[in-house]
């Protein structure tokens, strides 16, 4: 299928996750890069147990805050 046949497809509203393979999806600008933190005691206490409340790891807890912080400033 050529590109325009796929935007033609996709234009007239057609379910076009058949026609996509996942498995190889990237988006652009995220890839992962690890770092390390040192956090003070009592703050990862704080951070484990709102992390628990909310049912996420810390990890999760971490990234969320931090991405709502970025986003609304």
């Amino acid at each position: 299928m050529t590109a325009e046949e796929f935007d033609r497809l996709a234009d007239s509203g057609v379910d076009m996750r058949p026609y996509v393979d996942w498995s190889k999806a990237r988006r652009p600008g995220r890839e992962v890069q690890r770092v390390n933190v040192d956090f003070p005691v009592d703050l990862l206490r704080s951070i484990d147990r709102e992390a628990r409340r909310i049912g996420v790891t810390r990890q999760a807890f971490i990234k969320l805050r931090l991405s709502d912080t970025l986003v609304n400033t």
